[in-house]
């Protein structure tokens, strides 16, 4: 719940949702609404990453959670700007950093997989796109459908079901690696290609491309 927006006031509210406590990263959520697809699948990498340090798995030193804060960046900018820039954020981020892989194969998807929705084949300035958690597939009245988390319009965080014969493209994201985030401190600060994706179009196959899909 909490309602769908992607105003200045909720970019301002998904900020103030995380902050460095203790050596980790505290979530809360229910300070970023109203919200938004990408900010709220942010916040589940977020939080994904500080229970790995909780248990020991994974080990995130506080130059690394400034980092990875959502701060007010442009598009391809740092960690944030790179997940919630048009076109492939997601996956291109995780290519950057090995992460993990991507792929495009629904039969390979796992729930728990990130997934960008694209309801168009327009990559960049014109595209539609949405940010989700995948939870699976599904058989609704004989129609397969697929499952997920994210906020959506227009009622805000929550699950939703549509038709896989409305998705036109899909690229999924498995966080296998996450130890690579080390490599934030060489990051570039600006990824050029999703930088200029607000203005400029793209195409899947350049896109996947540039996310090491094969």
């Amino acid at each position: 719940g909490g309602g769908y927006a992607s105003t200045s006031s909720a970019h301002e509210a998904l900020s103030s949702a995380a902050h460095i406590e203790a050596g980790s990263v505290r979530i809360q959520a229910n300070r970023a609404v109203p919200s938004y697809c990408s900010g709220a699948t942010y916040l589940v990498f977020l939080k994904t990453l500080g229970e790995l340090q909780r248990r020991g798995l994974l080990r995130i030193d506080r130059t690394q959670w400034e980092s990875l804060l959502p701060r007010k960046l442009a598009d391809g900018e740092g960690v944030w700007g790179r997940w919630n820039a048009n076109g492939p954020g997601t996956p291109r981020l995780f290519h950057e950093l090995g992460l993990g892989r991507n792929f495009t194969s629904f039969g390979e998807a796992k729930p728990g997989d990130f997934l960008k929705i694209f309801w168009t084949d327009a990559v960049g300035q014109n595209e539609r796109g949405h940010s989700v958690v995948f939870l699976g597939l599904e058989m609704k009245d004989g129609v397969e459908h697929v499952r997920f988390w994210s906020s959506n319009k227009p009622g805000g965080y929550g699950e939703k079901s549509v038709p896989r014969s409305k998705i036109a493209r899909a690229i999924f994201s498995r966080l296998e690696k996450p130890e690579n985030l080390s490599g934030i401190a060489t990051l570039p600060r600006r990824d050029p290609y999703l930088a200029g994706l607000l203005t400029k179009h793209s195409s899947f196959a350049e896109a996947g491309r540039l996310c090491g899909i094969r």
